[in-house]
């Protein structure tokens, strides 16, 4: 084993008995990775280190955060938010904004990993973990991606119906995707910030259309303000605990931290430079509270027009309504006192049958740039993960091919052989299954990410992992008894206990790193000094 000093706070250990945990903070020309984003990075401004913030510099960092973020605007958020405001009210505020907080947070260690590491995520993963357990998690995150796939295509498909009041029939939408999206990704070849200023245009048309319904329904202030900030659910039961539970998988998205890790590394920064590492860390987290307060702000808008307009209602004063107004989706609702149960396809429909087509025609814009602006950093994600855990590289060509071909297939046969509220039903399980895979990327970035002397982290971290087991626990139980089926029980509690038994082993590798000094590439300096036991490279940061 040999210790040297490699620049500037970069502790660098070799081995010739252990492979690499983390990449040397400054490669030769032969150790450079082949790039898993874009070949071109974007270089910083160099002002004045001394300076608190520089706007500058922030405008350099930003890009990478917005597209992260634009995973807590898919199609499955609308459609959680949307049901949130018609079965609980404003109640339920409080868990979204919880829910972003925690996202962000995770966000920041992501980003972390990848400015200190020079590594993404599912790179990290190679090295750490031995092979059967690295091919179980890349399973597991490839599911998540087809998954959040899956909900893009049906938010798409429903867009395009919406539009063309019906002429284009779900099952073409499904298909429309399939070249739409292959159109989008010739984007990057016109450079880096030119896509990521295509993105920032998506996330505008959703901010302008979902912006434009909150403005037209004009919820109570006051109401919003009390939901938003007074933890409280009165006269709250299982309908809406499920729904606050489905509020949580829905906005943090397991995929979503491993793409973080790698669009950081589309900036050039000097790993061995301590203060360029603190100083990219310090802007990719005020990028991404930005980034994040804006979806967040457009989340709250769906949530509160459905509250304000649509919370209590029933499914006969809907239909009446839509008769009304001559609406071609009356017969939607049923002629029932039950409770008005909405989509984001339904959703579409009563916004026009009481705020005038526009509002329909509105939320079907916003809908389409949700659904195609998720797809294509599902695409990314996915090139990210499959090289990370494989060493595959595949052109973005290729790999859209075979995700997209995997999560059109399930989706076309719904949309051909049964109706919209099947092809919408298929959200519920889609977020059931997104929810289960979250622990597969949140054990994983604590490992690498908790200070090896940080009790707290630990114990949070700890806390959170229950948390959302708990969690997705809840949701198999109350996803798996609705069906009815006693082979389906046996089933799930076969596949509970094998989930069960794999985020254990997770969990032990989690605590066997805390005590390990070399677990983590962000530590305090001191920690720096010491001469590790096994092969890692550090970064004080």
């Amino acid at each position: 084993m040999k210790t040297e000093r490699d620049g500037d706070g970069v502790l660098e250990e070799s081995s010739s008995q252990e492979p690499e945990l983390y990449s040397p903070a400054s490669p030769g020309p032969q150790q450079e990775p082949i790039s898993t984003y874009f070949e071109e990075k974007v270089p910083i401004p160099e002002d004045d280190m001394t300076k608190l913030f520089s706007f500058r510099k922030l405008w350099a960092f930003t890009g990478p955060g917005f597209l992260m973020s634009i995973a807590y605007l898919d199609p499955g958020n609308i459609e959680s938010d949307l049901q949130s405001g018609a079965r609980a009210g404003f109640k339920l505020l409080w868990v979204l904004l919880g829910a972003t907080i925690i996202g962000l947070l995770l966000q920041r260690l992501a980003a972390r990993l990848g400015v200190v590491t020079g590594m993404h995520l599912a790179e990290v993963c190679n090295r750490h973990y031995p092979t059967v357990p690295r091919i179980i998690l890349w399973l597991m995150v490839e599911l998540a991606i087809i998954g959040s796939d899956m909900q893009e295509v049906i938010g798409c498909a429903i867009a395009l119906n919406l539009l063309s009041v019906g002429r284009i029939p779900l099952w073409a939408g499904v298909l429309i995707t399939i070249i739409d999206t292959f159109v989008f990704l010739f984007l990057d070849k016109y450079g880096l910030r030119k896509l990521e200023a295509f993105f920032g245009f998506l996330i505008t048309i959703m901010a302008l259309s979902f912006g434009y319904e909150y403005v037209r329904v004009a919820p109570d202030q006051a109401e919003v303000l009390k939901g938003m900030f007074l933890p409280y659910c009165s006269g709250c039961g299982p309908t809406q605990l499920e729904q606050a539970v489905g509020i949580v998988g829905a906005v943090i998205m397991p995929h979503n931290i491993y793409l973080h890790s790698a669009l950081v590394k589309s900036r050039d920064i000097n790993r061995a430079n301590k203060k360029e590492v603190k100083e990219a860390n310090k802007y990719y987290f005020i990028e991404s509270s930005i980034a994040l307060f804006i979806s967040f702000l457009i989340n709250v808008f769906v949530v509160a027009v459905f509250a304000e307009a649509f919370y209590g209602k029933t499914n006969m004063e809907v239909s009446l309504q839509c008769n009304e107004t001559g609406s071609a989706h009356s017969k939607l609702f049923p002629a029932n006192n039950e409770t008005l149960e909405v989509d984001i396809y339904k959703g579409g429909v009563v916004l026009g049958c009481f705020f005038g087509p526009a509002a329909l025609y509105i939320w079907a814009i916003g809908i389409l740039a949700a659904g195609q602006s998720s797809t294509m950093t599902g695409t990314y994600s996915g090139q990210f993960v499959m090289e990370g855990f494989l060493n595959l590289r595949w052109s973005r060509f290729a790999r859209v091919l075979l995700t997209r071909s995997i999560a059109i297939f399930p989706t076309l046969l719904v949309a051909v052989f049964q109706d919209v509220q099947h092809l919408t039903g298929m959200n519920d399980f889609l977020n059931v299954l997104q929810s289960m895979q979250l622990p597969f990327a949140l054990i994983p970035i604590l490992t690498f990410t908790t200070l090896a002397d940080s009790g707290v982290c630990t114990i949070g971290g700890g806390l959170l992992i229950l948390v959302v087991c708990a969690i997705n626990m809840y949701f198999v139980v109350v996803y798996v008894t609705a069906l009815n089926s006693t082979v389906l029980y046996v089933f799930s509690a076969l596949l509970s206990i094998a989930y069960l038994s794999f985020v254990c082993y997770l969990v032990r590798h989690l605590s066997v790193s805390d005590k390990d000094d070399c677990s983590s590439p962000v530590i305090s300096e001191r920690e720096c000094e010491r001469v590790c036991e096994r092969v890692c490279v550090r970064v004080c940061v």
